[in-house]
């Protein structure tokens, strides 16, 4: 926090902190140091409860006042030592995010030959061992079940792993690139574009309708034309665009409600457009945090939810038809003297 202190804030801290701590002490001496002469019988303070209860007004107590000098005197100490006066890191050059990176290194030291071992699966093959899966939860339930949940069932805007449904694609390589980079899904807001809100809840009825839902026929026709404003995104017949994380739209899948209501606001305000307002609709990387043998762990975990598709195989280039020239021990044949045409007519 301290790298995000400018000048005037990091002196604004120091001064308040210190003063601060002077004036206590010096407010304790001068409350401490009149005593009272012998026999002399403390003011009162002029509080009366219950007709009769008053308060004197007695010096405070030695060992009370000594204590509150050890807690000024702690507190100077600790302020030296470690981060918390303005932008002073303290003597000890301790701060939270060293400690956090120690503690980071030295488990990659103590399990890093645990994950290796699995690293060396390949994910559709990891996905079925028991011991990998139970790793691979654990990794799940510390990053991921904050948003898809702990079943990874997900929510309203976070998608479910536990089906065949994907937005990027669900084979082994496309899960480990998305759990490295993150994705960022973004529905632009289309309301003027459509009509405003009637335009978008004609469109809302239209969607439903791709999807095989209850509609009305009437508002689906009607916004039918401008479908070709969507189909750059999610294609002429609405099935979606996987490099684009373009949802299908003709699935009775919703990632934030299939209501008219839901549809017609994601098509008239967008999504993931204003973050304040919608929340974080993007994929946190994860690779810099986890790195490449836990991501595998995670991947091989996700693949196995019952939502994992094949790798994808990749063609092998044809081979190559062009002709090769003959062994230079071998005479080519001189090429044979051309036909005569054939005469005309019969």
């Amino acid at each position: 926090m301290t790298d995000h202190l400018t000048a005037f804030w990091h002196w604004y801290v120091v001064i308040i902190t210190i003063v601060s701590m002077i004036a206590c002490g010096v407010l304790l001496w001068a409350q401490t140091t009149k005593r009272l002469p012998a026999g002399t019988k403390p003011e009162l303070h002029g509080n009366v409860w219950d007709e009769d209860l008053t308060e004197y007004n007695h010096p405070l107590p030695n060992w009370w006042r000594w204590l509150f000098y050890l807690t000024l005197l702690f507190g100077a100490l600790y302020l030296a030592i470690y981060p918390g006066l303005g932008g002073f890191a303290g003597q000890a050059g301790w701060s939270s995010a060293g400690q956090y990176n120690a503690e980071v290194k030295q488990a990659d030291a103590d399990f890093g030959p645990v994950f290796a071992k699995f690293s060396a699966v390949d994910i559709p093959t990891l996905a079925k061992d028991a011991q990998a899966n139970a790793v691979g939860q654990r990794l799940f339930l510390n990053y991921c079940a904050q948003c898809h949940g702990s079943d990874a069932a997900g929510g309203k805007g976070f998608p479910n792993l536990r089906d065949k449904d994907w937005l990027y694609g669900g084979d082994p390589a496309t899960i480990v690139a998305t759990l490295t980079n993150g994705r960022n899904g973004v529905m632009p807001a289309l309301g003027d574009a459509i009509g405003g809100e009637t335009g978008a809840k004609e469109m809302a009825q239209y969607v439903r309708s791709l999807a095989g839902l209850q509609h009305d026929a009437n508002m689906a026709a009607a916004a039918a034309p401008k479908f070709a404003i969507c189909a750059a995104c999610h294609g002429a017949d609405g099935k979606g665009n996987r490099q684009l994380g373009a949802p299908n739209l003709t699935d009775d899948i919703w990632l934030y409600g299939s209501s008219v209501e839901d549809i017609s606001y994601t098509i008239k305000n967008g999504r993931g457009v204003n973050q304040l307002v919608e929340g974080q609709s993007a994929m946190p990387a994860q690779g810099e945090k986890l790195g490449p043998a836990k991501i595998h762990l995670l991947a091989a975990y996700v693949y196995g939810l019952g939502g994992g598709e094949p790798p994808i195989v990749e063609k092998a280039e044809p081979a190559s038809t062009a002709p090769t020239a003959p062994p230079a021990d071998v005479k080519t044949p001189a090429p044979s003297a051309p036909s005569p045409a054939p005469p005309k007519g019969k």
